[in-house]
């Protein structure tokens, strides 16, 4: 396969001189770095910048929120950013997320740099330009789309994280393989997870995203299959969020994708061999003991979903191995069927 990657993405071999080199051509009056807790303590000792502010928030998807961004725009308020500063957003995709929202709406738009830290973030929230907060429990229910200034990609933050964020990380290329390259699917068959090579896979699975959004930018399309999986998906991510047991994003993708092909097959579309084949595969990556909730408690969260319209809920749905078709109208029996 190919690789096609975005023009404003790098895949670094050295991370401050590519850093460098983007901050010498965006010439910025200002720089201020977002961080996480996480991120400031075993990422930001890597990169040798000099800036104006460094902004801290707390991690996790429940600060992914408009009172955050409230405070990182305060920050660059604090030292009078201009819109010819730069924010560079040091993290996984929640920093990329909402720093590339807090910029992108900052004095109507200033520039950014994403350093996406997560596997997560250096395969999905990398490419396509999504940027966003979650509001009153739904995800991603504010945003804009805006591509960064640059983003840059250094698998060595990789060796960070715990196995667990890795695998979260996993389920998008895992599902970059089964909408789009049958050849990555294969590829994926052959390695056991431990086997992954990373240099590898990840400029692959962006390929297969930039691909898709290339063809569809604003999602009005074929853009919507990048979804498969998110409805059910980003619904128990939402449920799960302020639970005893959150669920990881890839964690809740991979259950969305598993219930989602249930779907594909009730609906005629995806064979039971095929989905049995794709949900042995997904199960042995992923060690989740998950009491589904009943799909009224998921209801609420499934007809907020951004691809529905007037007629109802819908999806994203494989119909096979390397295709996916979009816009697929799913009956409300059907999904309390799937959810028993």
């Amino acid at each position: 396969m190919s690789n096609n990657l975005p023009s404003y993405l790098d895949i670094s071999k050295d991370i401050n001189s590519d850093l460098s080199n983007a901050i010498e051509t965006l010439n910025p009056d200002k720089i201020a770095i977002l961080v996480d807790e996480n991120t400031k303590k075993y990422c930001l000792p890597h990169l040798h910048v000099s800036i104006d502010t460094l902004i801290e928030i707390q991690s996790g998807e429940q600060h992914k929120t408009l009172e955050t961004c409230s405070h990182i725009w305060h920050q660059l308020t604090a030292i009078e950013c201009s819109r010819k500063s730069l924010l560079i957003n040091l993290g996984g995709g929640v920093i990329g997320d909402m720093g590339g929202f807090a910029a992108s709406t900052y004095k109507r738009g200033m520039p950014f740099i994403n350093i996406p830290t997560t596997l997560l973030s250096q395969v999905d929230a990398s490419v396509g330009g999504k940027l966003g907060i979650d509001f009153e429990g739904l995800k991603n229910h504010i945003g804009v789309f805006q591509d960064p200034a640059r983003v840059i990609i250094n698998t060595e933050f990789l060796k960070t994280l715990p196995k667990r964020e890795l695998k979260s990380g996993f389920a998008e290329i895992i599902k970059h393989a089964l909408i789009r390259s049958t050849e990555q699917w294969e590829y994926l068959n052959r390695y056991s997870f431990e086997e992954i090579n990373w240099d590898e896979i990840i400029p692959k699975s962006i390929s297969i995203k930039n691909e898709v959004v290339q063809e569809d930018p604003l999602e009005g399309g074929i853009r919507k299959v990048l979804n498969y999986g998110h409805t059910v998906g980003h619904a128990l991510e939402s449920y799960f969020l302020n639970s005893k047991t959150p669920l990881l994003h890839g964690e809740a993708i991979a259950w969305g994708m598993i219930l989602e092909n249930e779907i594909a097959v009730i609906a005629g579309l995806l064979s039971k061999g095929e989905s049995e084949v794709i949900n042995g595969f997904i199960r042995s990556v992923y060690d989740i003991n998950l009491e589904l909730p009943a799909y009224e408690l998921l209801r609420s969260h499934l007809l907020q979903d951004k691809k529905n319209d007037a007629q109802g809920i819908r999806f994203s749905l494989l119909e096979k191995i390397g295709a996916c078709a979009h816009d697929v109208l799913v009956e409300e029996t059907v999904l309390k069927d799937i959810l028993k």
